[in-house]
């Protein structure tokens, strides 16, 4: 049974950070373009990040460019979205899913995704 499970989600003060991982099972992720996406209240749903292990390419929004670092660990089939720097609008539900391509509007196409973990970013 294919299944992506989110954790590392919480309570966090602007300007800290969280790392959120996505653990696979029942496929491997290395052969797949996964990425995040977060969806907050009344807010569309925006694709955070990306990675593409065949051809090395990551993506990232411009609302989190260079304070958001994706990475995948294959040998723990395992990805990662280690998120600095946090502000007040990253505050959402954080998903992680298959897609068929790695770029702007990857999440266009997505595949498999997990139940989400809330991210809350106040003081």
């Amino acid at each position: 049974q294919v299944q992506l499970v989110e954790s590392g989600g919480g309570l966090v003060q602007p300007g800290g950070s969280l790392r959120l991982s996505c653990a696979a099972s029942g496929f491997t992720l290395g052969y797949y373009v996964i990425g995040w996406f977060r969806q907050a209240p009344g807010k569309e749903r925006e694709g955070v990040s990306c990675i593409s292990t065949s051809d090395g390419i990551t993506y990232y929004s411009d609302s989190v460019k260079g304070r958001f670092t994706i990475s995948r660990d294959n040998a723990k089939n395992t990805v990662y979205l280690q998120m600095n720097s946090l502000k007040a609008e990253d505050t959402a539900v954080y998903y992680c899913a298959t897609a068929l391509r790695c770029g702007s509007s990857w999440d266009d196409a997505l595949g498999s995704r997990g139940q989400g973990t809330q991210v809350t970013v106040s003081s």
